[in-house]
């Protein structure tokens, strides 16, 4: 009975970053370069959330800037069966229910050379939900993961031209996820008819850091590189199982006798290269290159720790590292107008054999636009809208009795709103 447990515990942590729709690090928090798909988030520094993307920004800041965002994400991600599928149940309804969230940022210039900082703010993770019957509920029902950062910074100009930053980070990590358990397994006919469920909720902080640099090639061109290092979080509680009716199940519940499941992940280390250049008083153009190393968060370590002893493994996500191009342009409608507007790309961060329910990633188009209206000499408010298109997505899953799930998720999207406030002292 001990290796039935075992596996639902090992399915449990296997679930560990369902969260994340896609394998998706948000680049967008409210601030003004979310209009721009990320385009030029290491050279444009036209507000405090820079030391978010890179923090040698905040050396370009005058006095003191003081950034409040905030942004809402939803989806439309509906799954449908097709003829290959075992699984009874509906198909789940719309797994990605909004989630609000915001961000401070602030900068003060210290002299000529040197500036600080601070950010409060959550580029990480994403929420799932589907319906409790839903076919796939034996893989998932519903999954959080969120991280919360806090970074204070300090940047420093070298030379006139080039300016160096660096932000330890500590990111406040909040991990729940919920599947269901078959009642009737192991067991002749249809004895029960509500399946049980076992939930999982921890909380943990994890350091980082954040390192950035930022040149000015020339009075219209400005490049900048930084590098965001992997944060580790750790989540160890007790599992809860519910509505476990089946006394086999039960047995081996009660044989294993769980008293904490260990889940370590790492938010993937990033690096970025942007450039800015100046056309003419009324354009910019923006560009960034970017790379996150998926494949690491993809080993999630397990730990169970039991009356009856230890089992240690890992479970592989079939995660791989993911790249992202981005272009964009701003235009100086007129002096107390900008209009935004960029289009970026990114490869998936798993195959399309290796997709799963519980985390139905593929590569993603990004299609931004935002404006940024100066309200008062040294008061901005700008407002911002991404469409994240993940496509067509086809998803063959199986249980190890041989029972598949299989269906698609035909159109699925993203839809990021934000905005924010700045002002300069």
């Amino acid at each position: 009975m001990r290796s039935t447990h075992s596996l639902m515990i090992l399915a449990l942590a296997g679930s560990a970053g369902q969260a994340l729709a896609g394998g998706i690090q948000l680049y967008e928090a409210g601030q003004e370069g979310a209009g721009l798909a990320n385009a030029g988030s290491a050279a444009l520094a036209s507000d405090p959330g820079v030391l978010m993307s890179n923090p040698a920004g905040i050396a370009a800041l005058h006095g003191t800037q003081i950034t409040l965002t905030g942004q809402a994400v939803f989806g439309g991600l509906g799954f449908d069966r097709n003829a290959d599928n075992d699984f009874s149940g509906n198909e789940g309804g719309n797994p990605l229910p909004i989630l609000p969230g915001s961000s401070f940022f602030i900068s003060h210039e210290v002299n000529d050379r040197a500036s600080v900082g601070f950010g409060l703010y959550g580029n990480f993770g994403l929420s799932v939900k589907y319906d409790d019957d839903w076919a796939g509920r034996y893989f998932t029902q519903e999954s959080t993961l969120i991280g919360v950062s806090m970074q204070p910074t300090f940047a420093y100009k070298i030379t006139d031209d080039l300016s160096m930053g660096i932000g330890p980070r500590l990111v406040y990590g909040y991990y729940y996820t919920k599947m269901a358990v078959d009642n009737n397994a192991f067991l002749p006919g249809t004895p029960f008819r509500e399946d049980g469920n076992v939930q999982y909720k921890d909380t943990d902080t994890g350091v980082g850091l954040n390192l950035g640099l930022r040149y000015q090639l020339d009075p219209r061109t400005t490049v900048g590189f930084a590098y965001t290092s992997k944060v580790k979080l750790e989540f160890k509680d007790s599992p809860s199982a519910h509505g476990i009716r089946n006394p086999l199940l039960n047995l081996a519940l009660s044989r294993l006798d769980v008293e904490a499941l260990e889940i370590d992940m790492n938010i993937p280390q990033s690096a970025t290269l942007s450039i800015a250049h100046q056309m003419n008083q009324q354009w910019t153009l923006f560009g960034s290159l970017n790379w996150q190393d998926w494949s690491d968060f993809a080993d999630i370590g397990v730990n169970v720790d039991t009356a009856a002893g230890n089992v240690s493994r890992s479970v592989d996500r079939q995660y791989q590292d993911t790249w992202h191009l981005s272009i964009g342009a701003q235009n100086q409608i007129s002096p107390s107008l900008r209009w935004n507007m960029g289009i970026g790309y990114d490869s998936s961060a798993v195959k399309d054999k290796n997709r799963t329910v519980d985390n139905p990633m593929n590569e993603t188009w990004r299609l931004a636009t935002g404006l940024s209206y100066a309200l008062a000499e040294n008061t901005d408010l700008n407002l911002n809208y991404t469409l994240v298109w993940l496509g067509d997505m086809d998803v063959q899953q199986s249980k190890r009795n041989g029972q598949t799930l299989s269906g698609s998720y035909p159109n699925s999207a993203l839809h990021i709103v934000g905005g924010g406030v700045t002002w300069r002292f």
